[in-house]
């Protein structure tokens, strides 16, 4: 490819090409050239849709370069392989030099992140809407009960247009007329072309449920992610000045997974199908800041997964913990103290679990004497003992894992 000096590397078969939780080479992702590649992960939460076997012009090692975390699967040479080595900072130049390219990674990386978000959904929250486009008018009432007439106006007015034979038709329009002049924020429509888009504190941008054709990059402001479960608020999600939201509806073609409110007054700036596909071609730092975002929630999404599996629930605390330490680049064998910017109720959300079953698993934690709980945040003394603890939780599960098998293999002579 003109103007990108790419590197051509062999491996023979059955080597280890990358190793789960090794970040050593997650500088660079690879292409496969020739031959087969299988990647695996220690504990197999979901099968991925499209299998674990690659081949030519197939491509692996993403998530873990373009997030700079570490490796989240481990990759193996089925044959004598030839692969085509990128690294983070030629991606620009890739999608420049190669817009299919750039848009393979993005489309596979969106259904990737769908399929397995839905499948932490499942785990976790477990009572979900779906797609259901009537769900709207339940979010409108969960706001309107709240007096936050500003969100409940708006999906008020989404259930309207999208399910003009819904039972609620008629009553969705008697509390819109009600309350309308409580919700001179709530913003409808913006005219055709207009990408530059201002919002006012509380103001929905767009509703789950919502069928939805636009990703949006924040120019000013902030902008939070929710959910309703089980008539419960979850927050998901706080965005900031250029991050990138709203992508997996316009990629897909799905109506909204979440919820998107103006936390601050904000500025965005709306960017719909036919502007994405011209901006993978002029704009590739734009595509590049997707991608990054597309790979730090899937690699997110992973961890989240594997937590699920950890046995007993103070081991999955633990590890909660430790993955919101990882996420935010803390050097997780540090002996620093460190304050985390949520609390119980949020490791609750984070864990799928209702405050108050979370708190025998709370009071466990407290008898750590290197955890305390400080203005509603929790304090560690020493960072590393967090680690610590979630690798000897790892062991036991390791260990209790290796005695079913050969339990089972056992059975099966």
């Amino acid at each position: 490819m003109a103007g990108l000096q790419l590197t051509f590397v062999n491996f023979k078969k059955d080597a280890f090409i990358m190793v789960e939780g090794n970040k050593q080479i997650a500088d660079r992702f690879f292409i496969i050239r020739q031959g087969n590649i299988r990647v695996s992960k220690e504990v197999e939460v979901v099968h991925e849709e499209g299998g674990n076997i690659l081949g030519p012009g197939d491509f692996f090692g993403v998530v873990s370069t373009m997030s700079s975390h570490s490796h989240i699967e481990s990759a193996q040479a089925l044959t004598d392989v030839t692969l085509i080595a990128v690294f983070k900072e030629q991606f620009p130049q890739l999608i420049t030099n190669s817009a299919a390219i750039a848009m393979k990674i993005i489309m596979q990386f969106s259904k990737r992140m769908r399929y397995l978000d839905e499948a932490l959904t499942r785990i976790t929250l477990k009572n979900t809407a779906g797609d259901d486009a009537s769900h709207l008018f339940n979010v409108a009432d969960y706001y309107a009960k709240l007096k936050q007439y500003n969100q409940a106006y708006y999906a008020y007015s989404r259930y309207r247009k999208y399910c003009p034979e819904g039972k609620n038709f008629d009553k969705a329009g008697d509390i819109m007329t009600r309350i309308s002049r409580f919700a001179q924020s709530a913003k409808l429509d913006f005219p055709p072309g207009e990408i530059i888009r201002e919002y006012p504190k509380d103001a929905m941008i767009f509703s789950e449920c919502e069928p939805g054709d636009e990703l949006y990059i924040i120019q000013k402001g902030s902008v939070k992610i929710t959910t309703i479960v089980d008539n419960t608020e979850v927050l998901l999600a706080m965005l900031k000045q250029t991050d990138i939201f709203g992508e997996m509806a316009l990629l897909e073609s799905k109506p909204r997974s979440a919820s998107a409110i103006a936390y601050q007054n904000c500025v965005v700036m709306a960017v719909n199908r036919a502007n994405f596909e011209r901006m993978v071609s002029t704009q590739p730092q734009i595509i590049a800041r997707l991608t990054t975002l597309l790979a730090e929630r899937i690699w997110l999404i992973y961890k989240q997964l594997a937590n699920t599996l950890i046995d007993p629930p103070v081991g999955r605390a633990y590890d909660a913990l430790l993955i919101q330490l990882e996420k935010n680049r803390m050097d997780v064998y540090d002996t620093r103290a460190y304050t985390f910017e949520f609390g119980p109720k949020e490791l609750a959300n984070m864990m799928g679990l209702a405050t108050n079953e979370v708190t025998d698993i709370i009071a466990k934690l407290m008898e750590n004497k290197n955890i305390q709980i400080q203005g509603d945040k929790f304090f560690v003394q020493h960072i590393m003992e967090i680690a610590k603890e979630v690798e000897s939780y790892r062991r036991m599960q390791r260990r209790e894992r290796m005695v079913r098998e050969a339990k089972n293999a056992s059975l099966r002579r």
